[in-house]
């Protein structure tokens, strides 16, 4: 059996087996639509799937366009998919979809099942005057990997699926998608750490324009709410309390850390303004994620503008709009972090 809506004379079909079925309805646990809802930003779709046990999973953000796109990878122990052409010096820096996936490197083969349906949808444009159809992808993954030696999700479909799913109602957040086995806290070991998830955050930039972050929680560190001081999740101590990260943590499960993300605005900004306003973006991230940016995290953030909105409003001085924009992001981040963490830790 195929899975259905494949491209026929571009991809070879993807075959339905046991390791690819996918999880239907809503995951186990804590899922909650975003309160500040990404849905609000214009020219982008979401979706998201697991596995069958609903154990790791993919979430895919497809865009009406190629857009504008930009990364930037902080964490010392990334799994990236073709991030290096969207550098400022790159010739093509555009992006038809962009996903995040469980499953450490296995997990970016969900970029060919993203592109796929990218192409069905009628996506993909044209390069060097030649026929065929190309449709860029980017993406990363986190480490979510069973503990025990056994089969691997096929990640190819599961990108097929989140991409197939993708749509522009409220965003779901918590334990689905890349978020469905991601955890937080591992410094004090994986036994102690807490539950992670997909987290998202909007807001209106001016009159017509809006700046949204989408966040994947798997941190090595704690999270934390930088207006209180107080720990929200992280390595469980005795009488379910937090045990904060010390000034040297163990890292005694050092391989399993990362928070993935992309901030997207429907204004037309450029690439070295986006860049600036992801690098801001991270920047509030380490506010609440503590420790960040780790040897053994993969810390990555991407950037896109899908322009639907128009021009972004003059700026009154050099730099004004990517500090506006950066200003924002940061603060949206830091919303997104939260309420992955409140969402898939609150009681079923």
């Amino acid at each position: 059996m195929l899975v259905r809506g494949t491209f026929d004379g571009i991809q070879e079909p993807i075959a339905q087996t046991g390791r690819n079925r996918f999880f239907q309805g809503a995951p186990p646990g804590p899922v909650s639509p975003s309160t500040l809802d990404l849905s609000r930003v214009g020219g982008l779709a979401v979706g998201h799937a697991e596995d069958p046990e609903a154990s790791s999973g993919v979430t895919a953000v497809l865009f009406d366009a190629a857009v504008p796109a930009v990364v930037e990878v902080r964490g010392g122990a990334s799994a990236t998919y073709d991030t290096a052409s969207l550098s400022l010096d790159s010739t093509f820096g555009r992006r038809w979809a962009l996903f995040f996936a469980g499953g450490s490197v296995y997990g970016l083969d969900a970029a060919r099942g993203v592109r796929l349906r990218v192409l069905e949808r009628g996506g993909g444009h044209r390069a060097f005057r030649n026929p065929n159809l190309v449709a860029p992808v980017s993406g990363a993954a986190l480490f979510d990997l069973p503990r025990t030696k056994g089969p691997i999700p096929d990640y190819l479909p599961l990108g097929y699926e989140a991409a197939r799913r993708a749509n522009r109602d409220e965003v779901p957040v918590g334990r689905v998608g890349a978020g469905a086995g991601a955890t937080v806290g591992k410094y004090l070991g994986r036994d102690r750490a807490m539950r992670g998830g997909i987290g998202a955050a909007a807001a209106r930039v001016g009159r017509r324009g809006s700046l949204g972050v989408l966040l994947v929680v798997n941190s090595i560190g704690a999270v934390r709410d930088p207006s209180t001081g107080r720990w929200v999740a992280g390595a469980r101590a005795d009488r379910g309390r937090i045990a904060p990260p010390g000034a040297a943590p163990s890292l005694a499960d050092p391989s399993s850390g990362t928070t993935l993300g992309l901030v997207v605005t429907d204004l037309e900004v450029d690439r070295p303004t986006l860049a600036r306003v992801v690098a801001m973006a991270h920047a509030g991230l380490a506010s609440t994620v503590t420790p960040f940016h780790s040897a053994t995290d993969g810390d990555v953030l991407f950037g896109a503008s899908t322009g639907t909105a128009g021009p972004a409003s003059a700026p009154d001085r050099a730099g004004g709009e990517a500090d506006r924009l950066g200003f924002l992001a940061a603060q949206l981040a830091v919303r997104a972090s939260l309420g992955a963490v409140r969402v898939a830790n609150a009681e079923p």
